[in-house]
């Protein structure tokens, strides 16, 4: 089956070592992909995915793209940033109140010409079913991207991230990622298969359990997998996933995110945010530090973008 694809991602991320951090944490060898540097509304990992999606949006005709959302969603900020750049009009129902100074991703957002309903968490997906009913029958032509745009179409994006991985030639044994609406790891664990890679992906769950994210992740992972008519049937117990990082909740760093953020920065040079890549950094050097990797292996840590979190 050919999915509709629109090109708009700047590809292939680089990969890089980051030696400094390897050397003070005195364990495995340690490189970064930067997915963080995708183009679009200044990058991040939904840009890949939502390449597939716009194919999507195009071939139904659509001229308003409906999204969702925290208040600091790096998915909403690059699919307003895509809505900008491709004339589609862009509504984010946004969970939280309205603050008085709109910082960070709120401020692209708005600068990208966005408007917002708001909402809480528990009324989230309500409040977006009543925004598309009202859209539709406005005439917009709405269509709608769920959370994290993880569909079995957007989960295709991380497909290809695999094969580009696979192509840039280096091997590593373990690939760490932040994994919350689960189609980043379900794409790089269908790409897995399909490429006959061989290392192990281990998502940091930012907000849900071991279970929850295991079954989202293997859902996704099969969906998209029927699309390209691969024969796979993966199962919960077939996605690494580590749940010990939640902290206080979602959204709400502490003091591992923001040791992992201050070293990342004074031995690398990269700058990680506060929920999503914070959080699966704080797992991986407490991971090392108590000895789960081998000195031996070389881990990359995917790095999803999200910096505009921080400001």
């Amino acid at each position: 089956m050919t999915v509709p694809r629109v090109k708009f991602a700047h590809l292939p991320t680089a990969i890089e070592v980051m030696p400094r951090l390897s050397d003070l944490l005195k364990g495995p060898r340690l490189f970064i992909k930067r997915d963080d540097q995708t183009g679009l509304g200044l990058g991040g990992n939904k840009n890949r995915k939502l390449e597939y999606v716009l194919g999507e949006a195009l071939v139904a005709q659509a001229r308003t793209l409906i999204s969702v959302g925290g208040i600091q969603s790096n998915h909403c900020r690059q699919t307003a940033a895509l809505a900008a750049k491709f004339g589609f009009k862009c509504i984010l129902v946004l969970s939280g109140a309205e603050p008085e100074i709109r910082n960070g991703n709120l401020m692209l957002d708005t600068l990208f010409g966005a408007s917002f309903v708001w909402t809480t968490r528990e009324k989230r997906e309500e409040t977006l079913e009543k925004v598309f009913s009202e859209s539709e029958q406005n005439g917009e032509k709405p269509f709608l991207i769920p959370l994290g745009a993880s569909t079995p179409v957007g989960t295709l994006g991380y497909v290809d991230a695999m094969r580009e991985l696979v192509s840039q030639g280096t091997h590593f044994d373990w690939i760490i990622v932040a994994s919350s609406s689960g189609g980043t790891q379900a794409g790089l664990v269908l790409g897995a298969i399909m490429t006959g890679w061989k290392g192990k992906i281990l998502g940091i769950s930012i907000d849900h359990t071991v279970e929850e994210l295991q079954n989202t992740v293997a859902s996704l992972a099969n969906g998209a997998a029927k699309l390209l008519d691969q024969n796979v049937n993966l199962t919960a117990q077939d996605i690494l996933v580590n749940a010990d990082y939640l902290g206080d909740g979602y959204a709400i760093a502490g003091e591992p995110e923001f040791e992992a953020i201050r070293l990342f920065g004074e031995n690398e040079g990269l700058v990680l945010d506060p929920v999503y890549t914070g959080r699966a950094a704080a797992a991986m050097i407490d991971l090392i530090r108590k000895g789960k990797f081998r000195r031996s292996e070389k881990i990359l840590f995917w790095h999803t973008g999200g910096a505009p979190a921080l400001f």
